[in-house]
């Protein structure tokens, strides 16, 4: 195994399923069962989960009504809504987990705080955290990149709905290419939406690789973890 421990980052709308909206519990068992794999493997997991299902700060505020950043946090707090349907989900699948919020909230998670985020991780827990960065204004592709650096994660896995980074979107083009390898830089310089800039910067700064895969691929992750990057591609 060539990773020991990784975040991985869902995008909010992964968890709505067909009907764009809410938390579809199909889905939710399925990631679960996913997380199990790489838990059963030996793998240290972090999880990062986006609120996108919920609400955006950037569409909550795009009329002038809600302030940028009350929307931002209005989006903070729907990962957290995530973030507690995912350590359900998890713990139904007999898994160990602890959520931490960068907002605190103690009736519903632990504050975060590095140091026992690691012992979690070095004790088989599976990590969630939630509330972004706990700042507007930055996305929760920037706060998983955060995360994964502070927890010393070898590799952040952004799981998607397709099987990598394509030179254009996928589903508009049909001439799209897949790029199965690319750099931050080129990432950055081609505006690539791998990740938005600040987290490839992040991640650039720490040289911490960002995988993307196809989530709805069973297996797809532990194959990836396992040296498998057909499905996938790779930023270094």
């Amino acid at each position: 195994m060539a990773n020991k421990r990784v975040l991985v980052k869902f995008s909010g709308e992964a968890l709505a399923g067909e009907a764009g909206h809410g938390i579809d519990t199909k889905i939710l068992k399925y990631i679960a069962q996913e997380i199990k794999s790489l838990v059963d493997a030996g793998i240290e997991v972090g999880i990062v989960i986006g609120g996108g299902n919920i609400i955006r700060g950037v569409t909550a505020a795009h009329d002038g009504i809600i302030k940028r950043t009350s929307g931002d946090y209005m989006g903070m707090l729907a990962t957290v809504i995530n973030g507690v349907a995912m350590q359900e989900a998890c713990e139904h699948a007999g898994l160990q987990v602890r959520m931490q919020t960068a907002i605190k909230m103690e009736q519903i998670a632990e504050p975060y705080i590095n140091r026992r985020a690691v012992r979690h991780l070095e004790k088989g827990r599976v990590v969630i955290f939630a509330a972004g960065t706990g700042n507007p204004f930055f996305t929760t592709d920037t706060a998983a990149t955060l995360r994964a650096v502070e927890i010393g994660a070898e590799v952040i896995i952004k799981a998607t709905k397709v099987d990598g980074v394509y030179d254009k979107d996928p589903e508009k083009f049909s001439d799209a290419v897949k790029l199965s390898e690319l750099t931050y830089e080129q990432a950055l310089k081609d505006d690539i939406k791998v990740m938005d800039d600040t987290s490839i910067a992040l991640a650039k700064d720490n040289k911490l690789p960002i995988i993307v895969c196809d989530m709805s691929k069973k297996g797809n992750l532990l194959d990836i973890l396992n040296g498998n990057r057909e499905n996938c591609s790779i930023v270094q």
